[in-house]
């Protein structure tokens, strides 16, 4: 099979995350990938990890982005792929018009994925019209059907995103290295219990909550401290003053430490004695939640969205009804007096996400 993924940038990301396996998967498998983006740094990797990798402008919300059409629909008829797999909307819009200019029986099979819960409007829509639409979790199923009538539901594909095992292996610990380096870097970690807040700032990932639950908790136990691993870009600079500001005013300077975009995330998973997964909205997987199960710390989420379906599976009793100030608090108390052990993860596998997408592709083309 000939597979052409398309999305806005390669940059980081869950998207960007999930072209770059499907792609290494099907190169493993014997088939040809080639991906088209407005490029970005995970262009190196994805080349040589086998794939194509075609430069074209995609990634703008404008009108301009139209001039792309032509170009697009040319890339099509060149390399011929069996099937073009849309993982954005603007991406997915300009494949639309690209297709229609090219006779139907000569037209790839066309396939989307839906990531996100955007906003409910026309210009969304476009992700639900395709043969097949992958819904990377149940919450995403919920959206689909719930806000596009028009998307019939045997056309809906359920296929949660998944992580490698090997790469968070259930126990792992960081290098005695790393460790001494965090606690020369971070001092005042050593000797702590830590409550870490993984993501980047925005006012959607919770820090608030963070920052109140610590206001409650700090007198009870001195030894508490919470660390916030995910950075600022030049926007939220301003977000990021104001936290600290918050932190400032509430006597808070000495309880909780932020250590900036990292690309450790999995020893900052595994050295934290519980993972907090606070979103202010709905997250449609919950990646990082699942990280943090494989490598055996206890997650504490809201019950909702992705997030909740990873820990009803994995560890239930992490799961704290959706702005539940008390029961969040209780949960960490409960956590800090006895730590709680985590099975080892047999769900949500890279390995089950890349299969059952490449399967999906097959019947696509009738090959199954």
């Amino acid at each position: 099979m000939k597979i052409m993924q398309l999305l806005p940038e390669l940059n980081s990301g869950g998207v960007e995350r999930g072209t770059l396996e499907i792609a290494r998967a099907l190169i493993a498998a014997g088939h040809e990938s080639i991906v088209v983006s407005n490029g970005g740094r995970l262009v190196a990797q994805l080349e040589a990890e086998g794939s194509q990798h075609l430069s074209l402008a995609i990634h703008k919300k404008s009108l301009s982005s139209l001039w792309q059409i032509r170009p697009l629909r040319k890339l099509i008829q060149q390399h011929q792929p069996d099937i073009v797999h849309v993982r954005s909307r603007v991406p997915a819009w300009l494949t639309h018009f690209a297709l229609k200019g090219i006779p139907a029986q000569q037209r790839p099979h066309l396939i989307s994925t839906v990531h996100g819960f955007y906003s409910t409007n026309r210009y969304s829509a476009i992700m639900t019209q395709a043969e097949k639409v992958i819904a990377v979790s149940d919450s995403v199923v919920k959206y689909i059907t719930e806000h596009y009538q028009n998307c019939p539901p045997e056309n809906i594909v359920r296929i949660y995103r998944g992580i490698s095992p090997q790469e968070f292996p259930h126990g792992y610990q960081p290098s005695a290295l790393w460790i001494n380096q965090t606690f020369k870097d971070f001092p005042q970690l050593e000797n702590k219990f830590l409550v870490c807040l993984p993501g980047r700032i925005t006012r959607l990932k919770g820090h608030e909550t963070l920052i109140e639950l610590l206001q409650q908790l700090q007198n009870q136990y001195p030894n508490l401290h919470a660390v916030v691993v995910g950075g600022a870009d030049a926007k939220k600079q301003a977000y990021l003053e104001e936290l600290e500001n918050n932190i400032q005013a509430k006597g808070l300077r000495d309880q909780i430490t932020f250590v900036g975009h990292r690309s450790d995330i999995r020893e900052w998973l595994a050295f934290s004695d519980v993972v907090l997964s606070l979103s202010n909205q709905a997250e449609t997987f919950g990646r990082t939640a699942l990280e943090a199960l494989s490598v055996g710390t206890p997650v504490i989420g809201w019950n909702r969205g992705g997030v909740a379906e990873i820990l009803s599976h994995l560890y239930p009793q992490g799961l704290i009804d959706v702005g539940d100030q008390a029961a969040l608090l209780h949960a960490v108390q409960q956590h800090i007096n006895e730590p709680q052990g985590v099975e080892p993860v047999t769900m949500f596998s890279l390995k089950e996400m890349c299969d059952r997408t490449i399967d999906l592709y097959k019947h696509v083309l009738n090959l199954d």
